[in-house]
Parts: structure tokens; C-alpha cells; sequence
């Protein structure tokens, strides 16, 4: 089976690691996938406009409606290569909704936003996907996409680390949550070591982040964070998250408002406990069980009261990496590349 992806390509965010996996587990299995755009693209993915013998196109939306780096004619080729019926859209975003504002966060500005986009992704399938177990619209089916490679595993140690906290994510509506890991850390600030935060906005103040509604999505506030010694460290290319996440003993995991209102799994959701570190959950305890097993709300925190839990971390590591070791176990079976492509081709060929 040949699988064509639509995906805006991303060099320090967004799910290019996963599409390599899935391109992996493609090719041992004998299946070929490429992602649709100008072979010369330097993304370490098989680009190509080669849409001959295409079985099926899936449409991943993340960051943008666009196609990258394409001419007037993209959209016939697309739709012209295969049948409505093997085209599969995998709303990442949560566009495929009505308008929902939560904290701040919202996935449509206005009802007509929402309805027009539905309207066009209707147009292109029937078969649209979101990665949540609880899709809102009865026309949505669960895939949570997003896979746990286990290549990406490295030994959760134990020994001094560069960093005692480490967060690898952009800043887009991230403030909320992570102030409050702030304010748990600043209470005990003179026991814990160095705090870096990694990616776009954290440190260096970003000129397009500064204006309009941006300047919303992306708020830090840079004082507070040198008060405390909280570093803002620039972004890393996807290829080398993991490696970042690794060196320090813990990491928070926090969600945009808007996925955890929609119970979204991300890239992260599955790349943090493979990189050997501790991942602390500041999400909410019924989505913790479902999607990382009843052990894992030993890793949960809910923000300043939780001070004595992140000194346990550091005191006790070796604790919560037994926990961490059970969450890889498990999801070596449930989300592994081969796993996803399996699912993924059953609903193309369904």
C-alpha cells in the first residue's frame, strides 16, 4: 500500500517524528509512505509530488490549512489520485469542531470560522479523526495518531543531570500551566537546581510574538522566570527533542488549555517518557489513567501545593523511573509505529 501524507513540515515542532516512524514501520512491512511535497525538501522525510499508484492520501492538520511549497495545482492532484473514500483527514488542531474557548485558549474565532472549515473538510471525506478516546462530533472517530517510537528510549539515569527540570515546547498558551510548576519549584527554589525551559519565546523576546493576538498566545513573563532563575533556552530542531528532555530529571508535561479541554494525546505525550527523564503530569487525573495506566498519577502534580512532590522526584528518582518503565512497557504495544500503521491502514481500507 502506498500512503501519501499532507503535512506542514516543521522544523522545531509538530509531529515529523512521527511521520519517520511511520514511514519505518511502512517500509519493513512492505508499504511505501511519502509526504506530498518538492523531493529536495530537507525535512529527513520522503518528500515527493509522485502521486502514481497513490492508495490513499491522509490529510494531517497541524499548524495551517496550507500546502507547503506547492503551485495552483496541488489540490487536483490530490483529489484526483484517489476516491473520496480513501482519504483520511486527522484533525490534530481540533478545528473540526464548533468554536470552543477554554482558559483563554480557543480552536475558531467566530461560528462562521468553525462552520466553514467543517464544511471544507466534509468536502474532502467522510473519514476524519481526531486524537482524543472522546470526539465530540458523532462523525469523528478516535485515532490518536501520534506514536511511541521505541527507538527513541534512552536509560532514565539517575546521576547528576545539567538540569534538574527541563521542558522542551514552544510557549503558545503554555504560560498558565507553567507557572504554576513555577510557583511549586520557587517555594522550594534553594533545593532545586537549574530550570531550563526550551523553545520559542521562553528566553529571547521574539519580534512576531510581540504584536496582536499573538502577543496573547505566546505571554511570559521574563521577569518572573529571572527571578527565580528560570532559564529560557532557544528551540531545538525535532530530531533533537528527546536528547534535550534527557538531561534533565524531570519533566512537565503540560498541554495547550485547549487539548485538555478535548482530551488530545500530542507528540510530546508519548516522546517525553521515552526520553530518559521523569515526566511530571499537570493534566487532569481521569485522562493521567487512561492514557498512561493507574500508576501514573503517582507522577501527577497540580501546581504550588506540590512542592514536596518535586523534592520527592529529586530525592527518589529511582521511584518514580520504575513508573516511567511500566508507562514504556505498555505503550511499546499500544503505540508503537507498526501498531498505529495497522490501525491507520484498517481505516483506509474499512
Amino acid at each position: 500500500m502506498k500512503i501519501v501524507f499532507v503535512y506542514w513540515g516543521y522544523e522545531n515542532a509538530g509531529s515529523m517524528l512521527d511521520l519517520r516512524g511511520y514511514a519505518r514501520a511502512a517500509k519493513v512491512a512492505g508499504h511505501e509512505v511519502i509526504v506530498y511535497g518538492p523531493p529536495e525538501w530537507a525535512f529527513a522525510l520522503d518528500y515527493s509530488k509522485d502521486l502514481s499508484n497513490a492508495d490513499a492520501v491522509v490529510f494531517v492538520v497541524e499548524w495551517t490549512t496550507d500546502l507547503q511549497f506547492g503551485d495552483n495545482v496541488d489540490w487536483v492532484r490530490l483529489l484526483t489520485a484517489v476516491p473520496r473514500e480513501r482519504r483520511i483527514i486527522i484533525d490534530c488542531d481540533g478545528h473540526y469542531n464548533e468554536p470552543i474557548w477554554f482558559m483563554g485558549d480557543y480552536n475558531h474565532r467566530s461560528m462562521e470560522a468553525s462552520a466553514e472549515w467543517i464544511e471544507f473538510c466534509d468536502s474532502l471525506t467522510d473519514k476524519i479523526f481526531q486524537p482524543t478516546y472522546r470526539p465530540r462530533r458523532k462523525n469523528v472517530r478516535s485515532f490518536l495518531f501520534h506514536i511511541y517510537d521505541p527507538a527513541w528510549e534512552s536509560p532514565i539515569r539517575t546521576d547528576k543531570k545539567p538540569f534538574d527540570m527541563i521542558y522542551v515546547g514552544h510557549t503558545k498558551h503554555r504560560w498558565r500551566g507553567m507557572l504554576q510548576v513555577f510557583k511549586a519549584i520557587a517555594k522550594v527554589r534553594d533545593k532545586v537546581g537549574r530550570v531550563g525551559l526550551v523553545g520559542e519565546g521562553w528566553g529571547d523576546i521574539i519580534d512576531w510574538m510581540e504584536h496582536g493576538e499573538a502577543k496573547l498566545k505566546h505571554y511570559v513573563d521574563r521577569e518572573y522566570m529571572k527571578t527565580h532563575r528560570f532559564e529560557g533556552l532557544p528551540a531545538v530542531p525535532f530530531n533533537e527533542v528527546a536528547t534535550t528532555i534527557e538531561k534533565g530529571v524531570f519533566n512537565p508535561v503540560v498541554y495547550r488549555p485547549l487539548f485538555e479541554q478535548l482530551g488530545f494525546v500530542t507528540c510530546r505525550t508519548f516522546e517525553t517518557p521515552a526520553s530518559g527523564t521523569i515526566p511530571l503530569f499537570l493534566l487532569n487525573h481521569e485522562y493521567v489513567v487512561e492514557v498512561f495506566g493507574e500508576r501514573a498519577t503517582e507522577l501527577m502534580i497540580r501546581g504550588e501545593e506540590d512542592s514536596e512532590k518535586i523534592l520527592d522526584v529529586l530525592e527518589r528518582p529511582q521511584h518514580y523511573a520504575e513508573i516511567v518503565m511500566d508507562i514504556r512497557k505498555e505503550f511499546r504495544e499500544r503505540h508503537s509505529p507498526e501498531a498505529r500503521l495497522r490501525e491507520l491502514i484498517g481505516y483506509i481500507e474499512d
